[in-house]
Order: C-alpha cells, then structure tokens, then sequence
C-alpha cells in the first residue's frame, strides 16, 4: 500500500511538469490569418463636362483628366478657374463727374473636382466623387445694368463605375432654360 501512495503522490507531482511540457510541444492552431493586402492599381480617370441643348445633345463639353491609385486615403484635385471682374459701384472722382472710380468683386468660375478613396469590386471602380461647375449663363438687365448671371452645379457622392466604358455620374438640368449639364467619367486601368 505504501508504494501504491508513493507512486501516486509521484505521479501527482511529475503529471502536471509532463503535461505543461507535452503542451509546449504540441503545434497551436494558427491565429487568424489576415486577408491579403489587395494590390494596388492605377487608373486614368476622364471627366467630361458637358451642356446639353434641348434636344440633349451636347453643345459645349470640357474635358479633364487625372491618375489615381487604389490604395485607401489617395485623393486626387483638380482644378481649373478663372476670376470674373463684377462692378458692385462706383464714384465720382472729380465735382464734374467726368472720373469715375469703380469697385469690384471677384466671383471664380470653372471646375473644381475631388476623387477620394478609390477601389475596385470586381469589374468596377468605386470612388468618392465631389464636382463643382460654376460658369457665367449670361446677363440680366437689374435697372439700368446687365448684370451676370452665375450657374453652378455642386455634386457629391459615391460613385460605382464599370472600367472602360464612359458612364453618366451626375446630372442636372439647367434652370434657366430646358437644357441640362452632366459629368461623364471614364477609368482605363494604367498598365
């Protein structure tokens, strides 16, 4: 009986160092694997800027262009603006008025486009696309001063593009008249 106790309190004290050991050895089940990184591709990107008549057929277009890359937190800017002079008065500068003194104000027209977070789900290109169009859509006769009228189209959005195929993003229609603008954009993967 007393070897019977000593192998068990023997086998009481080894049991738990064997096991820890035993432990040590045996492979652990891997942590959970981490998705691969997807690779990074580049884009050539054309916006195309068009007015439509009546008859929704384009009358005027501007087109531009830029490069992203699909990696997160890549922003690609654009633009292109000029600086309208607006008279907003005027003074006399001499008793008889014959010199006059002008003030002005600046007003900016042109394009102003932004391209964020760029990636691809399968065949198609999804970004974060904000346009804005500002442009001068002619006079208004305000007393006796033709004064200009400014158009501005402002939009934001996420877009989803199929690659290669030119594709209307936005669209809006002109108040003024029965015409539109729109924004057309087309990705070609950069080889």
């Amino acid at each position: 009986m007393r070897k019977t106790a000593l192998f068990c309190c023997l086998l009481a004290c080894i049991l738990p160092f064997g096991y820890r050991s035993f432990a040590q050895d045996t492979p652990k089940p891997q942590e959970a694997a981490k998705p691969a990184e997807p690779p990074v591709h580049h884009y050539h990107l054309e916006f195309v800027v068009q007015e439509l008549g009546t008859d929704g057929k384009p009358v005027n277009s501007r087109a531009y262009s830029t490069a992203v890359a699909t990696n997160a937190n890549e922003r690609s800017v654009i633009r292109a603006n000029s600086r309208v002079p607006i008279a907003t008065g005027s003074t006399a500068g001499t008793t008889d008025g014959s010199v006059v003194n002008t003030q002005f104000q600046y007003q900016d027209v042109g394009v102003e486009i932004d391209v964020r977070n760029t990636h691809e789900i399968g065949r198609l290109l999804t970004l974060n696309l904000t346009a804005d169009v500002k442009s001068m859509g002619g006079t208004a006769l305000l007393g006796s001063t033709h004064e200009p009228i400014f158009r501005q189209n402002r939009w934001e959005s996420w877009v989803l593009i199929p690659i290669g195929k030119a594709t209307v993003v936005f669209k809006s229609d002109d108040l003024d008249s029965k015409g539109s603008m729109q924004m057309v954009v087309t990705a070609t993967l950069l080889q």
